[in-house]
């Protein structure tokens, strides 16, 4: 039986997210959103229900307005790791939902590392 493309996806992101929760609990989450034109970011608090800090390509102060690209990713990634120390969050788990960790997911995580952020 052929199981669609979304379908796919949509059991990746469960099975993702659901083994981070058991092993990260208390944590904050860095969750990521990857469309065919841009790239997005948010830090979850999962206990209060509300998100901390977040970036996006689509904001014209980074320069990669309708662009998702590798370069665009890294600018993202350091974005949001300088608003997290902001916020006074060191530390959170990487949640790439059901995309792959290739290109420019890993170029995200590798910048919010460098920026400081433990992930």
């Amino acid at each position: 039986m052929a199981t669609s493309k979304r379908t796919l996806f949509l059991k990746r992101r469960m099975r993702v997210r659901n083994k981070l929760r058991s092993v990260n609990a208390g944590r904050m989450r860095l969750s990521v959103h990857r469309s065919n034109k841009n790239i997005s970011v948010q830090l979850i608090d999962d206990v209060n229900g509300v998100t901390v800090a977040s970036a996006s390509s689509l904001e014209k102060d980074l320069g990669f307005v309708g662009k998702n690209n590798v370069d665009a990713a890294t600018k993202v990634g350091a974005a949001i790791a300088e608003r997290a120390k902001k916020a006074g969050v060191e530390a959170a788990y990487f949640d790439r939902g059901g995309f792959l960790f290739h290109g420019s997911i890993k170029a995200l995580a590798d910048a919010a590392r460098e920026g400081g952020l433990k992930i």
